[in-house]
């Protein structure tokens, strides 16, 4: 059943709620009033924790207890909010920002006072040049009305929050390669631990929570943890603005609750509303590029952080690309594999080299259309060395398009091969 109130996706419940009159006339800002006023940044941790939400980025790990690991009495501190939203087929965080941005700066506010942070800073993504303006422009109108700034409030409270654009780079959606451009250095990532929490931008103790993590903290705040909680699973709780794209009758962004059916998400009427051409499905990556591949047998898995692991893939950022029986396996995992190379920072050989020579492999094999059974041997051994031996998850996303591929459809590579073999030479042998 499609959701009667979003948490999020305000902007489909109400008209215009971008705009700062509506936004306030529609209880924006009343969760930051009441957190400045009635609560201990404390409490305010605590009542995160109690509600169980998990960050939207890709880990699902759970908020309040992220915000809890900061070293008691270090300061000053940092909250980043990342807005680089790359991750191949998500497309979430920027309805969110474009729709209703004030939302996202309310939550930005709180979480900022519950972390006890006095600067904090939203990095957006290069290409999102206009949505970077809408969040300057709600920015300012917040600081006019006294939401952020000195004193906010009355409360002795003070925040400041800068838009800081990116230039587009994929590797600077990891936490630390993104702080590493923010201090105007190579988005390169750094090695962990110190943790973020420990040691994160200037070296100070910094949280990092994407927008649809933070955009959920003052709706929390304002209807309470048993409202929230009665959205999802016990372990899952609340909603996921999942991006549904492929060959489905109706692209696009849909708020569920966790725990949702993904055949559901796929045919339900409020939602995919079924396949092109009715056309059977064949492939799902349920959260991104990055994630494992789920098959047409598998849409009976549960949209929530334990079902999709139990199916043997990964929610992520939670973008699900729905495919037909027209993709070809190994022409798919050639095209990801394709943006995670050209997307590799260099920094470590195993990633470097090893997107590198997948792609080239798989050129061979998914764009000429030939090659051997030594091509397949060499997919695997380059995906295996490159499994857990590189320096941050780019790639480790890499390895799996391609061991997604040859798992599930090794004939079809097979059938590559088999073509090649059987292929007339273009020059008679002597």
């Amino acid at each position: 059943m499609a959701l009667t109130e979003h948490i999020v996706m305000r902007d489909l419940d109400i008209p215009d709620i971008g705009d700062f009159g509506v936004y306030l006339q529609h209880g924006g800002y009343a969760a930051l009033r009441s957190a400045l006023t009635e609560k201990t940044p404390a409490d305010v941790v605590q009542i995160v924790r109690e509600s169980g939400l998990r960050g939207r980025g890709g880990a699902g790990f759970p908020t309040g207890m992220k915000w809890g690991f900061l070293p008691k009495g270090l300061y000053p501190r940092y909250l980043l909010c990342n807005c680089d939203e790359s991750e191949p087929g998500t497309f979430n965080n920027h309805q969110i920002i474009d729709k209703n941005p004030h939302q996202l700066i309310e939550g930005v506010a709180i979480s900022a006072y519950a972390v006890e942070a006095h600067t904090a800073f939203i990095y957006a993504r290069g290409e999102f040049a206009a949505a970077a303006v809408t969040l300057e422009r709600a920015v300012a109108q917040a600081y006019k009305a006294g939401f952020l700034g000195k004193n906010i409030l009355g409360s002795g409270f003070d925040l400041d929050v800068v838009v800081h654009r990116g230039a587009g780079a994929y590797i600077c959606g990891e936490e630390t390669a993104l702080m590493e451009s923010l201090e105007g250095k190579i988005g390169q990532p750094r090695l962990k631990p110190p943790f973020p929490a420990v040691a994160g931008l200037y070296g100070k103790p910094t949280i990092i929570n994407n927008v649809e993590t933070l955009a959920n903290v003052p709706r929390i705040l304002e209807k309470g943890v048993a409202w929230y909680r009665s959205f999802g699973t016990e372990k899952s709780p609340g909603t996921k603005c999942f991006s549904l794209s492929g060959h489905v009758n109706r692209p696009g962004n849909y708020e569920i609750p966790f725990g949702l059916p993904l055949r559901e998400l796929i045919y339900g009427a409020e939602y995919g509303g079924g396949m092109k051409d009715d056309r059977p499905v064949k492939i799902v990556i349920p959260g991104g590029a990055s994630a494992p591949w789920l098959t047409g047998a598998q849409l009976d898995v549960t949209m929530d952080y334990e079902g999709v692991a139990a199916a043997g893939s990964m929610l992520g950022s939670g973008a699900v690309i729905v495919l037909n029986d027209t993709v070809k396996a190994p022409h798919l995992a050639y095209k990801m594999d394709e943006f995670f190379k050209h997307e590799s920072c260099g920094k470590c050989t195993p990633c470097r080299e090893g997107t590198h020579w997948l792609v080239k492999v798989l050129h061979r094999l998914a764009e000429e259309g030939h090659g051997s059974e030594d091509d397949i041997k060499t997919l695997h051994a380059i995906y295996t060395q490159m499994a857990g031996n590189c320096f941050c998850l780019l790639g480790e996303s890499a390895v799996m398009p391609i061991k997604s591929a040859l798992k599930i459809f090794p004939q079809e590579f097979e059938e590559i091969v088999a073509a090649s073999n059987h292929a007339i030479p273009l020059t008679p042998a002597r």
